[in-house]
């Protein structure tokens, strides 16, 4: 049976039209909830104001929890999944990566290791000094989804649901949610059921009934299964197997992100995270293990495409390393410093990234996707190529088309040059990520 993360299994549904037609506009690069995703030419044919948007939830989203974390525009949730702290190093060592959130804690650990250190625990058990609470996760596969009663058995101890054929999923988080006291923050994450096999109104009811924050977990570049013909070839494909070129790609992380927050009701009004994996998450013999690079351009990617947290899958079940604790053990030595390095960009982006975007700003081709965000009086194009192999990428912005200026190219020493509001840059890869400074243009752009 094919399986997401070695700790789930899996119930599948049905892929809607809507969701067919909407991936394939995403595919296509015509279709983009973070910004405009169109060729110059359709953006000189279909003109459309350009316009602010809040990160989804509104930037103080969670002082409505009381306890809950920071809405100081300095800070941007970086966050490892099912860690454990046992000793008063291992949360220095997180830290010194960029850790700044522990989502979920083993039964062994002890929160205080974290808040020693400054940093923040969501928690699946009563904790006082958690940040928020974690309720089921990937119900949607191995529960499925349904309002069939719950046998109060997890994944591997005995049948799901009552009847044992039936489908429990929502009565899982409707009695996980109930044990969580009144006002805190609760969050849950989902797999494959929510993205791949179950309808619009079936993933929706999950995204949407049960949590305050909310992510899903697919993991383009490592998963054996996830190229398959039911998976991204369901998505990308027309339900073929999707080619490696297309399936072992950083963009398609960023549209994880975008079809979780299309099933957003009301639209943008929750916080949407994004997994990325960081070692080998698979048993399978024949899965990949990701790289540094990699794992910079899936985060971007989530970023572009609207991520207001990211969260990383820290534990290795296959290949030549197996570890709980990648970004801490000899296993993550080849990918921590890029893991820290993007983590640092982060950090000190985040007023940047908690600042509004600026929709239809931007036109540019479909081998990149972008992102135009506005902030202490300047513009920024985050960019990361949506397709394999190099090219050179042109972006118009629009609302400068008089405006011949430099342009900075952040945390790499250069600048381009920009003509009549026009740049070019090359991006030699599927995992190329350039991000962009635009000094003093936000007045011209945004009335």
């Amino acid at each position: 049976m094919e399986k997401n993360t070695p700790r789930s299994t899996l119930r599948a549904g049905g892929i809607s039209l809507a969701f067919l037609l909407a991936s394939a506009l995403v595919a296509a690069g015509m279709w983009n909830q973070a910004q405009s995703s169109a060729s110059p030419a359709q953006a000189a044919s279909v003109p459309a104001p350009v316009q602010l948007r809040e990160v989804d939830g509104g930037p103080n989203y969670f002082a409505k929890f009381p306890g809950s974390l920071p809405v100081d525009p300095a800070y941007f949730p970086i966050g490892v999944w099912l860690e454990s702290l046992i000793e008063p190093t291992d949360a220095p060592k997180d830290r010194l990566v960029g850790i700044n959130l522990y989502v979920d804690l083993t039964s062994s650990s002890d929160i205080a290791h974290a808040t020693n250190q400054g940093m923040r625990a969501l928690t699946s058990v009563a904790v006082p000094a958690a940040a928020g609470w974690v309720i089921a996760d990937e119900p949607d596969m191995w529960a499925g989804p349904g309002n069939d009663a719950w046998t109060r058995n997890w994944p591997g101890a005995g049948p799901i649901c009552a009847p044992e054929t039936g489908r429990c999923g929502y009565t899982v988080q409707r009695e996980m949610r109930k044990t969580v006291p009144a006002g805190q923050m609760v969050y849950a994450n989902y797999g494959k059921g929510v993205t791949f096999w179950e309808t619009n109104e079936q993933a929706a009811a999950f995204v949407n009934e049960f949590q305050d924050v909310v992510s899903a977990d697919n993991y383009w570049f490592t998963d054996p299964y996830i190229c398959g013909a039911s998976e991204g070839g369901g998505v990308f494909a027309a339900g073929a197997a999707l080619a490696p070129e297309k399936c072992r790609l950083a963009a398609n992380y960023g549209w994880t992100v975008d079809r979780v927050r299309s099933l957003v009701q009301p639209a943008l009004s929750k916080p949407v995270w994004a997994f990325v994996e960081v070692g080998h998450p698979f048993t399978d013999p024949t899965a990949p293990t990701i790289s540094g690079p990699e794992i910079r351009a899936a985060v971007w990617s989530s970023l572009i495409h609207g991520a207001r947290g990211i969260v990383y899958f820290n534990h290795n079940f296959g290949g030549p390393c197996l570890s709980q604790h990648v970004l801490r053990d000899t296993c993550g030595d080849a990918v921590r410093p890029w893991v820290t390095d993007v983590n640092a960009q982060i950090t000190r982006l985040a007023p940047v990234l908690n600042s509004p975007f600026v929709d239809n700003a931007l036109s540019h081709g479909a081998g990149v996707s972008a992102a135009v965000k506005v902030h202490g009086g300047s513009l920024y194009v985050l960019a990361g190529s949506a397709q394999a192999g190099q090219q050179d990428a042109l972006f118009q912005l629009n609302c400068l088309a008089g405006t011949d200026s430099a342009v900075t190219v952040l945390d790499e020493n250069r600048t381009v040059t920009m003509t009549k509001g026009a740049f070019s840059d090359h991006f030699a890869d599927g995992n190329a990520v350039h991000l962009y400074r635009v000094d003093g243009a936000a007045a011209s752009c945004v009335k």
